[in-house]
């Protein structure tokens, strides 16, 4: 099944065996560079090797993407948000196979796969809709015979850096967005997952050749010591979207700042799903499962804490465990599966550590907890989903494992719920399952979740594309996607216009010469 599948996608997008992974307008020979091994979490084989940037290749980069700035900006918005369309027909074209790249080396089951690239298609059409809506303010001016707007810029070169879990999608949300307001984008995709980064830029690539433009996209892979700091570094890029660890993108936005860059930081989530006894069963139920079990517990917005109402605790609880001792755990190139493997050898390690401390701190294990090997995944990186019954305050549970460790503590009333809730460090995604009016209010209101996503009766997971997505605290407070989050990749500039022959100043100020 994976060697059909793999060669499937290696003839289909005409992967090579060593995979240039820079592009600078050109494709960067690979010879004489470090090589970096694109190995699949199902049974821990090697895809394909791609070659790896030099701190000279991303100078070369820089160079180039100047250039293609100074013809891109100039383009009308309503035209580059055309092109933008074309790239999200060309990927419509590749779906399915895209899909199965991102389920080969991320290890995402089949649905998941393609639901990225859906995701990818679907922000390429709102980037086409916003292209014509890039609207400023018109200001009431207090002096006579002045106007006053408010007008946005591109900013230049922008840097993505994107984490292996949505290999695709996090890129195409900041580079779709970035490049209809006039950016450049400069890409280093996750070392855990550069194929899909070099597959998506073929495609991309073939739409700019067709207008005989300079590429907007360019690409770096490597690691995040080379290739990540010479970003974070150069005062060429105003503007940082960096996904990942808190402390990675913590060190990132430091440095950014300090060269008085802009940073879009999307980074921990320790997201928590409220279940009170107004709660309709079988969905919670189901948002649960989801939310918690979705990519495998990878998602920054997956469901790690649950809080349940004491009145249904048990009977819930006793229903999850069922679910999750039946979830189908294995190949996610099998249709059936519903949960994959971690990302690799590391991301095992962390779970089972987990695991370890939650047992030292006091915490019952209800389900799982174990690594597991299933039928023809030898090699492969898999363990059990679990459900930890545990403490408030448990210092395990205030830390987030990219795993699929789920922790239940029950509550009493929903103020109890809400600091339960808000306590830990990070401030993503929350939810509550709820039929009651009060509740749900008191949920939204300004005493409840302190995340940037909040939902009703639904999971913590499964954000979608027109709402801007990003979080509090520690989560960085980064806006991307949709509604207003275009305005992180632009400048404003407040215009003042006088038309009148006399030259009044504000608050009636006096400077007669």
């Amino acid at each position: 099944m994976f060697e059909k599948a793999k060669a499937t996608v290696l003839r289909e997008l005409a992967i090579q065996d060593i995979e240039p992974g820079v592009y600078c307008g050109e494709w960067l020979q690979t010879t004489g560079r470090e090589l970096l091994e694109s190995v699949s979490p199902i049974n821990g084989s090697t895809i394909a090797r791609v070659s790896q940037a030099t701190v000279h290749d991303c100078e070369s980069v820089m160079i180039k993407a100047a250039e293609s700035y100074n013809e891109w900006s100039h383009i009308p918005a309503p035209r580059r948000g055309a092109i933008i369309k074309e790239i999200g027909i060309e990927l419509e074209k590749y779906k399915e196979i895209l899909g199965l790249l991102v389920t080969l080396e991320a290890g995402k089951t089949l649905s998941e796969g393609r639901g990225e690239i859906q995701e990818a298609i679907d922000i390429a059409d709102f980037a086409v809709g916003l292209s014509r809506q890039l609207y400023g303010l018109t200001i009431a001016s207090e002096r006579a015979e002045h106007r006053m707007y408010e007008q946005w810029h591109p900013l230049g070169i922008v840097g993505v850096i994107t984490s292996f879990n949505f290999p695709i999608a996090v890129w195409a949300w900041n580079a779709f967005i970035a490049a209809v307001i006039g950016n450049i984008v400069v890409w280093k995709p996750s070392s855990s997952t550069p194929l899909c980064a070099t597959a998506t830029m073929h495609i991309a690539n073939k739409v700019i050749k067709r207008h005989n433009l300079k590429p907007i996209f360019y690409l770096v892979t490597g690691s995040g010591s080379v290739v990540g700091n010479a970003i974070a570094n150069d005062r060429r890029i105003p503007l940082v979207s960096f996904t990942g660890s808190t402390q990675t993108g913590g060190a990132i936005g430091e440095i950014v700042a300090r060269r008085f860059g802009k940073s879009i930081l999307e980074l921990g989530g320790n997201n928590a799903a409220i279940v009170t006894k107004n709660a309709d069963i079988p969905m919670a139920l189901k948002g649960v499962a989801f939310g918690a079990l979705a990519t495998s517990g990878q998602r920054c917005t997956s469901t790690r804490r649950l809080i349940v109402h004491k009145d249904i605790h048990d009977a819930f609880i006793k229903n999850l465990a069922h679910m999750y001792e039946t979830v189908e755990v294995g190949n996610p190139l099998n249709p059936k599966t519903l949960v994959g493997p971690l990302i690799d050898k590391k991301a095992v390690g962390e779970f089972e550590s987990a695991i370890t401390k939650a047992r030292e701190e006091g915490g019952e294990i209800i389900a799982g907890g174990n690594r597991i090997a299933p039928e023809g995944c030898g090699g492969g990186f898999f363990v059990k989903p679990t459900i930890i019954h545990a403490r408030r305050g448990l210092p395990v549970m205030h830390t987030e494992t990219f795993a699929p460790i789920l922790y239940v503590v029950r509550y009493t009333d929903l103020p109890e719920a809400l600091e339960i809730h808000n306590e830990v460090p990070q401030g993503l995604s929350s939810a509550i399952f709820s039929n009651s009016v009060q509740e749900v209010e008191y949920f939204l209101s300004h005493r409840g979740s302190d995340c940037g996503i909040a939902n009703v009766n639904t999971g913590t997971a499964g954000a979608e594309i027109g709402g801007a997505f990003g979080g509090e605290k520690e989560t960085g407070g980064g806006r991307e996607s949709g509604s207003d989050a275009w305005k992180s990749y632009a400048r404003r500039q407040t215009v003042t216009i006088n038309y009148g022959s006399s030259l009044p100043l504000a608050q009636g100020v006096a400077f007669d010469v």
